[in-house]
């Protein structure tokens, strides 16, 4: 038997969906819907947040999720692996040897093993028995996502793409995604930063293309407040609590503030494992930064919104950590940016492409809180600084961050690579 023809829906695979941290995905998938894209999502794992943001609720995409473990799906993954197989012996043996030729690369070899079988889950449950005609597929993220975009294209003899992020591509070998780009029809990324550095490994004529994620604008405006700032001044970060967010370095500049007798109220927005949640705390009471720091965690993206009404300064302190990891451009930059809120940051990856120093924000090196501190205290106290730099801020995100402009230069890119569209 023969693989079903190429239909007319583009397959997303996501590593988990919803998910809090990645509004970009929601609203580039909900996007493409607006433009005519059929989609259907395949989410590895199902979601870890007790809510989500509003816009999800205006995806009308179909969602499978994958069975997560290995050691509770392995009855429902082998049950579908077999039947494809006996359908398709040799693809699915293709398959096989294209997994095997990976596999030495693989630091946790029980995993590639399961985003095989998550890959013929997928092609035999979902295109198999449930008919959905995938024309295309892509993945979210170069790590797992695009391994098993590549075994089920593979297997299902369709062609595929993906986006990559960051840690994604950062913190693996490069060798474990340079032969993705090379099957790949195309490659997207979300920095120029992070084209060049693609195209520095992948010596391949796979295109490589950049589009930022974006912002809806429509959710953002000047937050009206008073030109002139006045102690307490309020300093906002919203990150995950991971090394590359650099939010130590925070804190530490923060401290340096306080000192100095500037009155500050800190909200830091955000979570993450019980260990880096712990240091965090730990450095704020050696610091004595508790009666000015606010933690109240995971929030809605309209409390962000609300926060960002309120502050007057964003910052993060943005690093590249010891695993290599390091950020693109967070959104929330561009969000604060958009609302006149102004950021205080790093010159790290991607960051100083949307925010250019002295021009659209204030930048400094990365692990220097004198630094960064120094910044910060510019941009609360140094009214004509506020006065140049908001404005330009402002101005740039809506120039080079508006997602509904990105998202249908993202949507001609599938176009002009023959990803099916039926709206069009």
């Amino acid at each position: 038997m023969t693989p079903p023809s190429k239909g007319q829906t583009l397959g997303m695979v996501l590593k988990g969906y919803p998910r809090i941290s990645e509004t970009f995905i929601s609203n580039e998938i909900r996007l493409l819907e607006a433009m005519g894209f059929r989609i259907h999502i395949y989410s590895m794992r199902a979601p870890r947040e007790n809510f989500s943001h509003a816009s999800i609720k205006e995806i009308k995409a179909r969602v499978t999720y994958l069975p997560e473990s290995l050691l509770l799906g392995l009855p429902a993954l082998l049950w579908h692996n077999l039947r494809l197989f006996l359908r398709l012996p040799r693809r699915y043996l293709g398959c096989l040897k294209l997994m095997a030729s990976r596999f030495r690369l693989a630091p946790k070899k029980h995993t590639w093993v399961k985003h095989m079988l998550q890959a013929g889950y997928l092609v035999q449950k979902s295109v198999m028995d449930h008919g959905v005609d995938l024309g295309h597929l892509h993945g979210h993220f170069a790590h797992t996502p695009t391994t098993v975009t590549m075994y089920a294209a593979f297997l299902a003899g369709l062609p595929f793409s993906f986006t990559a992020h960051a840690k994604d591509i950062y913190t693996q070998d490069p060798r474990r995604f340079t032969d993705k780009v090379a099957r790949a029809e195309f490659v997207v990324t979300c920095t120029r930063y992070n084209e060049t550095y693609l195209n520095s490994v992948c010596n391949d004529q796979t295109p490589i293309h950049c589009v930022y994620h974006g912002i809806n604008l429509d959710l953002f405006s000047p937050n009206g407040r008073p030109a002139m700032t006045t102690p307490p001044y309020h300093v906002l970060t919203v990150a995950r609590f991971v090394p590359k967010k650099g939010i130590d370095t925070i804190l530490r500049a923060l401290a340096r503030l306080r000192d100095q007798g500037i009155s500050l109220r800190y909200t830091l927005v955000g979570d993450g494992k019980s260990a880096d949640k712990r240091a965090i705390r730990e450095l704020i009471r050696e610091l004595g930064l508790d009666d000015m720091v606010s933690m109240p965690g995971t929030v809605t993206h309209d409390e962000v919104i609300r926060l960002l009404h309120e502050a007057d300064c964003f910052t993060l302190g943005c690093r590249k950590a010891s695993d290599g990891d390091r950020d693109g451009i967070p959104n929330v930059v561009a969000e604060a940016m958009a609302t006149g809120v102004p950021v205080a940051a790093t010159n790290v990856s991607g960051l100083p492409e949307l925010v250019a120093h002295d021009q659209t924000g204030l930048l400094c090196p990365p692990d220097d809180p004198a630094a960064l501190a120094g910044i910060i205290l510019r941009l609360l106290t140094d009214q004509p600084t506020r006065d140049r730099l908001i404005p330009a801020a402002r101005q740039t995100v809506h120039q080079v961050f508006d997602n509904k402009q990105l998202i249908r230069e993202l949507g001609n890119i599938y176009l002009s690579h023959h990803v099916p569209c039926p709206g069009r």
